[in-house]
């Protein structure tokens, strides 16, 4: 052999080394928070840290937010002040605060974010905001990935498979999904009703065209009942993820709070979004931007939920229906909605302005309020489960924030 080949051979087998062990140190940051407080006030507290093997997140438009949310979390390098990551999320917590029982006790929530494990350390950025829009509490720390207190995870995940493959990893975002109150002999029913829905998602544009963007996969989780708690008959049953009905008391609210507790037994699973399935067929749900989906499998209108709630937890849309009882109104006339769905009118230029008349218009109720808030059609997949789509105006936002994730 002459030198030049073997040169050649010992470069390809050294870039392929260095790729390798390049790939070999990617590496997400788990870092687990408790929120806590009144309708009053909001405290941010740092629990604790782990290190998990492998990225699933965005590798684009890492700096950038699509939505504002309700809070966000933002990575910088210590050293140099530039920002590494920046995402945005709306909690429990925060729905809780504008409740009645928020007024008169002080509450505390689990939070859990994935962060890409920085090279060297950073100082990490939480930030909550009020109705208004306004920053209500801040939290900041330094994370060093050489503490020897990073506790390391993940080493065990468990079974799991792909429904829809659109590509690799690195290219695609990952969606989990995730069964609650399924025994260990009931697998099969929940890879089965799984399988519903994806094809229900996908079946919605602009899911169903840019299908290639996502990868979705089943991941295998028994519980010891084979039902999940409701309380307003009391039931309460113990599952994989403790999660129950009557969430603020209110009956169709299926939540869990155990937020710690999901993302353990998810350790080591390459995902980013998560859609919780429920065994049982209790109507109910609910959907948390850039937390969760959690919804009733055998219910009649289990299909056309499921993409409701994922229009929440993916896609940050708010509700299009509404109310003339709420306890308090969620949205003020002096702001602008972060969602993209709805508007105060306060900066309508930055929602479907641009698409109005022949595309969208303005119908006058949505995010629980029968006034003050307009959605951009009459009817939607966010309004109703009966119609059959996500309308004009919703369709734009999620095309973009697929966009956001898979584009430069």
């Amino acid at each position: 052999m002459s030198w030049y080949r073997l040169r050649s051979k010992i470069t390809l087998a050294l870039a392929l080394a260095l790729a390798c062990d390049a790939c070999a140190q990617e590496r997400t940051l788990r870092v687990n928070y408790t929120f806590s407080g009144n309708s009053k006030e909001s405290h941010i507290y740092l629990d604790d840290l782990n290190v998990i093997d492998g990225w699933a997140g965005r590798r684009v438009n890492m700096k950038d937010l699509y939505l504002e949310g309700n809070g966000q979390i933002t990575m910088t390098d210590e050293a140099t002040g530039d920002t590494l990551y920046r995402n945005s999320f709306s909690t429990l917590f925060q729905e809780w605060q504008n409740t009645e029982e928020a007024t008169k006790v002080d509450r505390s929530f689990e939070n859990v974010y994935l962060l890409p494990m920085p090279e060297r350390k950073a100082v990490v950025e939480v930030k909550l905001t009020d109705n208004y829009n306004k920053v209500v509490a801040t939290l900041r720390h330094t994370v060093d990935p050489e503490d020897i207190l990073i506790r390391k995870i993940g080493q065990n995940p468990p079974k799991w498979k792909y429904l829809h493959q659109g590509g690799s990893t690195e290219k695609c975002i990952d969606v989990v999904i995730v069964p609650e109150g399924y025994t260990a002999d009931e697998m099969d029913l929940f890879y089965k009703d799984a399988g519903i829905a994806v094809n229900s998602l996908l079946s919605h544009e602009p899911f169903k065209t840019m299908q290639d963007r996502f990868n979705i996969i089943a991941v295998e989780l028994a519980s010891k009942d084979g039902e999940v708690s409701v309380p307003l008959k009391g039931l309460w049953t113990e599952t994989a993820l403790s999660s129950h009905f009557s969430t603020f008391y209110s009956d169709r609210y299926l939540t869990t709070l155990r937020l710690r507790q999901l993302h353990d037994k998810l350790a080591g699973v390459p995902y980013e979004h998560i859609i919780i399935l429920a065994n049982t067929d209790v109507y109910g749900g609910g959907g948390i931007f850039n937390s969760y989906t959690l919804t009733t499998a055998h219910h009649a209108q289990f299909a056309p939920v499921v993409v409701h709630e994922f229009g929440h937890s993916f896609g940050g849309l708010a509700d299009e229906y509404f109310y003339d009882d709420q306890y308090e109104q969620y949205y003020n006339s002096e702001t602008e909605p972060w969602e993209p769905n709805i508007t105060t009118k306060v900066d309508f230029d930055s929602k479907w302005k641009d698409m109005m008349p022949d595309k969208a218009g303005l119908y006058e109720g949505g995010g629980y309020m029968s006034k003050g808030v307009w959605r951009g059609s009459f009817d939607c997949r966010m309004k109703t489960n009966k119609y059959p789509e996500f309308c004009p105006v919703c369709q734009r936002s999620l095309e973009r924030i697929i966009r956001f994730y898979t584009e430069e």
